[in-house]
């Protein structure tokens, strides 16, 4: 038997067999064995004048100089990332979406989708019971190099290979084939479970599809409001939003990192009405995406309030930091904060909670104030904006003839609909001074209300379909062309 055969098959007895207590000890093995085996982080350590034997405690780890795309990742061959040099152990190529606007190639496993299939098991077993219940799961992220569509199918796949009457159909991003494909499979199964980017899934629901069959969502990639929540939920019949609907904090470096439970989704949902809390908790007035995580699987430290992790993988990666706002909460002082506020959360997993914002390149600069997208999103949300948009929508500073600014949010409107630009524009205006206390001190308050370009569904230029939408532009000037 081959090593590669004897490690896939380790893999699939340890994905089958109940989850273990893993030594306290296997972020230093990590390293140890990243340090041994991979060479660009041979090389980086030694540009750091770093030996490896000198790492034995975990003292020693957390003193490491941390790893980025920058100065890791696109420094080196991509051979150079994995283990022994080689991309030979490596059985799949993903493409990173390419958010920051230059794709990364991310080489993995199978046994890298049988880790991650574990956190699809926390969503799909744990908390929609897919182990006991027929489930239709309706890959909708896109299919291709992209990393979400062909992993998440794969992940799925395994948990039905462990048993669970799970059946797996991949239609990615093609609304067409999303909505020919449902009400053909759906009737047939007792839960159907969409899993998508928040915006697509959304545009799915408002297709005006029958819901009468009992569906979930998993979604991942961006963060949403509770009231974005509560609309869909309503839209697709969904009578429980805290239990059916859960995202996933997902990367393509390496997986998914955490997941929305029921517990954390209450706690959320309680912090959304009492922005005073929330700020106190998260430090921001911004609701984050709050997820619970398995510290056995990846391990998090908080650096300049943003995230570092270190997880195993096609490239291993060691306090490697993604870029991503955000912190970590204690399960028990989390808890101990509600019941002090007197709210009691649904049951959940005792596991930790990381909060994540998105990436700091994701906002716009206007008067000194970072604009947000998740401000925006409320007020489209509100119910008399809600159902004429698509809740896709482009944030941008942009100067006039005079080099004055304004803020210009161009609006995808929904198909079929009829929108009101000084209705959204009151909308947003009102829930950015509601939620941005650096939009409500620092602009003057005749640049509070934005300009609002509304634009149809799929326009080409700010809305094109079958890609993943960017909800800001660099500041610049933009065309005025209105619907």
């Amino acid at each position: 038997m081959s090593d590669r055969q004897a490690r896939v098959l380790r893999a699939f007895e340890t994905f089958f067999a109940p989850a273990a207590e893993p030594s306290p000890s296997w972020v230093l093995d990590l390293f140890r064995r990243t340090a041994t085996t991979v060479p660009a982080y041979r090389d980086f350590l030694a540009e750091h004048g770093i030996e490896p034997e000198s790492v034995q405690a975990f003292a020693d780890f957390q003193r490491l100089p941390l790893t980025e795309k920058a100065n890791y990742h696109q420094r080196h061959p991509l051979p150079d990332l994995c283990r022994d040099g080689t991309l030979a152990a490596c059985d799949m190529i993903a493409v990173s979406s390419g958010s920051s606007g230059r794709p990364t190639i991310w080489p993995r496993s199978l046994e890298d989708e049988l880790h991650v299939a574990r956190r699809f098991e926390q969503v799909l077993v744990d908390g929609f019971g897919a182990d006991e219940r027929s489930t239709l799961a309706v890959v909708c992220f896109p299919l291709g190099t992209w990393v979400g569509g062909l992993f998440t199918q794969a992940c799925v796949r395994h948990l039905a290979a462990k048993g669970c009457p799970i059946t797996v159909v991949a239609p990615g991003n093609n609304k067409a084939e999303v909505l020919r494909v449902l009400p053909e499979l759906a009737p047939h199964f007792e839960q159907t479970v969409l899993l998508g980017y928040p915006p697509f899934v959304k545009d799915v629901v408002d297709s005006g599809t029958d819901w009468s069959f009992d569906v979930k969502l998993v979604l991942a990639g961006e963060v949403f409001s509770e009231q974005w929540r509560d609309l869909v939920a309503t839209r697709a019949g969904i009578a429980d939003p805290v239990h059916d609907i859960a995202a996933l904090y997902g990367t393509a470096d390496a997986g998914v990192l955490g997941t929305e439970t029921a517990l954390s989704v209450g706690i959320r949902r309680f912090l959304a009405h009492r922005p005073d809390l929330a700020r106190l908790v998260f430090g921001d007035p911004r609701l984050p995406t709050l997820v619970q995580y398995d510290p056995a699987s990846r391990f998090f430290e908080v650096i300049d309030d943003t995230l570092v992790f270190t997880a195993d993988g096609g490239i291993p990666l060691v306090r490697y930091r993604i870029g991503d706002e955000g912190g970590l909460l204690p399960h028990a002082e989390l808890l101990a904060l509600c019941a002090e506020h007197g709210f009691t959360p649904p049951d959940g997993p005792p596991l930790p909670f990381v909060y994540v914002f998105g990436r700091s390149l994701f906002t716009v600069s206007f008067f000194g104030a970072n604009v947000y997208p998740e401000n925006v999103t409320v007020g489209l949300e509100q119910p008399e904006i809600s159902a004429t948009v698509t809740g896709k929508f482009v944030i941008e500073s942009v100067e006039d003839a005079d080099r004055d600014r304004s803020l210009r949010i161009t609006v995808e409107v929904a198909p079929g609909a009829t929108a009101d630009a000084p209705a959204i524009a009151q909308s947003v205006r009102a829930q950015l001074l509601r939620l941005n206390s650096e939009f409500a001190n620092y602009v003057p308050v005749e640049r509070q209300l934005p300009e609002v370009v509304l634009r149809p569904a799929g326009d080409p230029e700010y809305f094109p379909v079958g890609v993943k939408h960017r909800y800001t532009r660099p500041s610049q000037p933009a065309p005025r062309d209105a619907l």
